[in-house]
């Protein structure tokens, strides 16, 4: 465990509650998923080709406290959100917190390079099946009578626009950002509440695929604290939006975690 796990407060309202958590076998979700399991939660680690990474997240939830299943699925076929939620039900009768937080830049590509085979990747990765999640997890949300939370995943780059060819990116996750204010303003008298989290440069997998050291660098140069930041580092803040104790008056937030990178 980490010194920033260990600092981590516990959210005793998330005892027993039902989390599923999409992209979860690396990275923030993967993170997010253990640090809801120290809060006793049970959680569903939603993974893609990771099976055996999502393993291991699973096994660091149950040693956390908490319980966990496995939920496959390709999140660009337009019939995986159905199924993934299904499988979340029958492993634990019900959905309380869905983080929509799957998704990825595709490839860094410039505008002349463009084509309607990337335009409908970077879509599908990063909007149609966050669409999809929130048309089929609501309707469930109001069906169980208890509220809820659903958190999206947003990214700085929805504010700034992207940069070194992630535009079709930075759009699709400003998509998201715009869609958590709307959605939320609709679904404020249920019970259910939407927010986001915006992470800035965080050391994960992504950045890994998609970024080379000089850009990390040139990024990292950009931020007031001097430093990148971390998965754990993200935690806290969906465990709080998940939470209805410590924000129960919160909806309709995207939530900036960038060493001040960026400040709105």
């Amino acid at each position: 465990m980490t010194e920033i796990q260990r600092a981590l407060p516990v959210f005793p309202d998330l005892k027993g509650k039902a989390v599923l958590i999409t992209g979860a076998s690396t990275g923030l979700g993967a993170a997010a998923a253990e640090g809801f399991g120290r809060s006793g939660a049970r959680v569903a680690v939603h993974y893609n080709a990771s099976r055996d990474k999502a393993e291991q997240v699973a096994e660091r939830v149950r040693a956390a406290g908490g319980e966990a299943v496995l939920v496959g699925g390709d999140v660009t076929q337009r019939d995986a959100p159905a199924a993934i939620l299904t499988a979340t039900l029958k492993a634990f009768g019900g959905l309380d917190v869905l983080v929509n937080n799957a998704g990825g830049l595709v490839k860094r590509v410039p505008i002349g390079e463009y084509s309607d085979a990337l335009y409908d990747a970077v879509l599908d990765l990063n909007v149609r099946h966050v669409v999809a999640f929130m048309h089929q997890a609501v309707p469930l949300m109001l069906a169980q009578g208890r509220g809820g939370s659903i958190i999206n995943v947003s990214s700085i780059a929805a504010r700034h626009g992207g940069a070194g060819g992630s535009v079709l990116y930075a759009a699709a996750k400003g998509f998201i950002s715009t869609a958590t204010h709307g959605w939320a303003k609709e679904l404020a008298q249920t019970g259910i509440r939407v927010n986001a989290v915006s992470p800035g440069v965080i050391e994960t997998p992504f950045h890994d695929r998609y970024s080379t050291p000089a850009q990390m660098t040139a990024m990292q140069a950009t931020i007031p604290m001097g430093r990148l930041g971390v998965p754990d580092e993200c935690v806290g803040t969906f465990l709080y939006l998940a939470s209805a104790a410590a924000s129960g008056y919160v909806t309709g937030q995207v939530v900036e975690v960038n060493g001040g990178q960026y400040m709105p």
